[in-house]
């Protein structure tokens, strides 16, 4: 049988499921994908509202992540890149601090900042120099212990940590208590030291589009969503099947796989809301944090301090929030105004747009960076892809998309013999 004429499904649109295509594209295979949405991204999705470009809640993209090197031409994306660093809003003040080594601008500020104490900064130069020596596959071999157990165990200030490193990476990991494992921190954290976090001058769905575009002889199938999945079978919601030699679930599968009924995914979630200010209250590309542990803002940051493809009249101003909460759309809205004005002195943003996002990263222990293709086989002909499979990261979605095809690829090459579905197939 000829590569092209192997019915090979992947569901989902997503980064991994894009991957995956491309992948197959890149051994001589036609793949479908079959997407539940109107658009191809999965959580790597912007709309433009009122001019404005509102990714589906605050989202950059690590430029030193290494299966973006590969699969992404950066260049392309026209990345803005951010200061490597963050302002910090408390008692009524704000300061900055930052890496003066990236960024030269930053020495000043962060040297006279008051957060944390001289002992803390002298610890922060130390696990960067730390970090820049160890290898990922030695991070993630590491035992994991929490986020907060990690630098607590490294001397950090109570202060340092509360002002610092809890409201800047609970906004990376979607969880304010910093319980995220230990190997997390230390790929992020290296991530972020060889590197910059950047914004597509099209917003993040510029990713997701450029993946789409590199795709020449893959079928897209928007607007369909899957109910289930049998080995030789695609069944959708509204109860047509579709033939599949072999089929990659590049999304949640528990809801698809009858025996994984009871293995789904616990996914940690926030709030993005996008306001409209006649000015910035941040003047450079930099992420505001919230220092106040009775604040429900985690940050802030101001899209228009970047170029963007497309403009709306004034400024616009990301809020993300990670808490728990049992607050209605208008009283968050109500509680998040209050807190700006409170916290950052930022008076009448107008609400232009609320996410609720519910499955924002996958919960997880015993985070890995790695999978044999082997390992992404649930049954003779189904494989699983995402970042699930490994660790929240934009970078595992790739991986883990690149090892689902390469799964399918590796059974054909061993001479898997594939049943005749059709005649069109002899």
């Amino acid at each position: 049988m000829e590569k092209s004429a192997y019915k090979i499904h992947i569901i989902g649109a997503g980064v991994s499921g894009l991957i995956a295509a491309k992948v197959l594209e890149n051994n001589g295979y036609s793949p479908t994908i079959i997407e539940a949405s109107k658009t191809v991204g999965g959580r790597v999705k912007s709309d433009t509202v009122q001019g404005y470009q509102l990714d589906h809640g605050f989202q950059v993209l690590l430029t030193s992540y290494p299966a973006a090197k590969k699969y992404l031409d950066l260049k392309g994306l026209a990345l803005q890149e951010l200061l490597p660093g963050a302002t910090i809003f408390k008692n009524e003040k704000s300061q900055t601090i930052g890496d003066p080594l990236r960024n030269l601008s930053l020495l000043l500020p962060t040297l006279l900042a008051s957060i944390g104490n001289f002992a803390d900064k002298l610890k922060i130069l130390k696990l960067n120099r730390h970090l820049k020596k160890k290898s990922i596959s030695a991070i993630f071999k590491t035992p994991e212990t929490t986020t907060l157990t990690y630098l607590q165990k490294l001397g950090f200030s109570k202060a340092m940590l509360q002002d610092f490193f809890k409201p800047f990476f609970s906004g990376i990991f979607l969880e304010p208590n910093l319980d995220t494992s230990s190997r997390m921190f230390e790929f992020v954290y290296k991530m972020f030291g060889n590197g910059f976090a950047a914004l597509p001058k099209a917003g993040m769905q510029a990713i997701s589009n450029q993946l789409k575009d590199g795709l020449k002889n893959t079928t897209i199938v928007l607007n369909s969503p899957v109910k289930e999945v049998k080995n030789k079978t695609v069944i959708l919601q509204d109860g047509s099947e579709i033939e599949s030699h072999f089929t990659i679930i590049a999304t949640e599968a528990s809801h698809l796989v009858a025996n994984l009924k009871n293995q789904e995914t616990a996914w940690k979630s926030c709030d993005t809301l996008y306001f409209e200010t006649s000015k910035r209250t941040l003047q450079r590309p930099i992420i505001g944090l919230i220092a106040d542990k009775n604040a429900l803002i985690n940050n802030l940051f101001y899209p228009t301090s970047v170029a963007t493809e497309t403009k709306g009249a004034k400024e616009l101003l990301s809020v993300t929030i990670v808490e728990d909460h049992n607050l209605t759309a208008e009283k968050l809205i109500e509680k998040v105004v209050e807190e700006l004005h409170v916290f950052c002195g930022i008076s009448n943003p107008k609400f232009i747009k609320h996410y609720q996002i519910k499955k924002g990263l996958p919960k997880l222990s015993n985070l890995q960076y790695e999978l044999s293709s082997t390992e992404t086989k649930l049954t003779s002909s189904i494989f699983l892809a995402g970042d699930q499979l490994l660790n929240g990261s934009l970078n595992a979605a790739m991986i883990a998309g690149e090892r689902a095809a390469m799964g399918v690829i590796g059974t054909l090459q061993d001479g898997l013999i594939v049943d005749e579905l059709t005649s069109e197939c002899s």
